[in-house]
């Protein structure tokens, strides 16, 4: 059973058009991802009740009409979300059976203070019992985040050298990584700091095996295309753009320029949601910016 769901879940995310939604914030970025859907911190009191809070806007998003299949491959979720349920279902078992909708687990513990010009990803101790948890929760795959802040190139070696010894621990669990070493928008070396990164991923993807599938999650590039050769490696199933601050219209716009790359989305999708408009008006909304995302997904 087992096999034959990840043979659709792969066959969904290889095949099929559209992108994927990063509903992933944790603990750091909850309270600006609620600020922004009008929640503000005086409507909880701690750390339980922040993540219902967040909780309620997700389920929101996911049992909208609006969002489905269709035009929307995957969700990436938070540990929290995947343990929690939805309409008396697991989250992930909701995504996949009510919406068609693939779920990804956030694996990652945050960052560490920058150094080297980056941000490598702290330790993750309990991985192993958190993979086994996301496969008896039917999860796909995992996503873990690391941020490139200058054309440092240690630092970027380490990064990717980083997510790719994790990444394989991801492979031996037969679940499907997202990498994400995510170059800074900000970054005052950011054209540099993207060539350096390509180089590295790469020399990265070479070396893996046949039976080794990895999906990457970069920063829209200040070169367009920059990541063909990512995209048209047969070990990388996806590469996903990550919106990185950009408005949902840049990011669109930055987007539909590269060829091969879909969205996966976090604050660019939520973009105008709020806790206060009508379920009508809500959807409305939430049509319009996955329609927008899926359209520039589509080139």
């Amino acid at each position: 059973m087992e096999n034959s769901r990840n043979f659709q879940y792969m066959r969904k995310i290889k095949g099929k058009d559209g992108f994927i939604a990063a509903l992933d914030q944790s603990g750091g970025s909850t309270p600006k991802a609620l600020r922004l859907y009008g929640v503000e911190e005086t409507e909880y009191s701690n750390a339980n009740e922040m993540f219902e809070k967040i909780h309620e806007m997700r389920t929101r998003i996911v049992t909208s009409p609006s969002f489905s299949g269709d035009r929307i491959l995957g969700a990436i979720l938070f540990e929290k979300t995947m343990n929690l349920e939805i309409n008396g279902l697991s989250s992930t078992q909701y995504l996949w059976q009510k919406k068609q909708v693939v779920p990804f687990l956030k694996v990652d513990n945050g960052l560490e203070e920058e150094e080297n010009g980056v941000q490598l990803m702290k330790p993750i101790p309990g991985l192993d019992g958190l993979l086994r948890q996301a496969i008896k929760k039917e999860v796909f795959g995992t996503k873990m985040r690391s941020v490139i802040k200058n054309a440092n190139e240690n630092g970027v070696a380490t990064v990717v050298s980083q997510q790719f010894e994790i990444a394989k621990k991801i492979l031996a669990a037969n679940l499907v990584p997202i990498i994400e070493p995510e170059v800074d928008i900000f970054c005052k070396t950011k054209s540099e700091s993207e060539q350096i990164l390509l180089k590295h991923l790469m020399t990265h993807i070479e070396k893996l095996s046949l039976d080794q599938n990895i999906i990457l999650k970069l920063t829209i590039p200040n070169e367009d295309n920059l990541f063909k050769p990512c995209i048209n490696h047969p070990s990388v199933v996806k590469v996903l753009a990550l919106s990185g601050g950009y408005t949902r219209k840049e990011a669109n716009a930055g987007l539909a320029r590269n060829f091969g790359m879909v969205a996966s989305f976090s604050r660019a999708l939520t973009e105008g949601l709020s806790a206060q408009q009508t379920d009508e008006d809500f959807n409305l909304i939430l049509d319009s910016s996955i329609g927008d995302i899926y359209r520039a997904s589509l080139t």
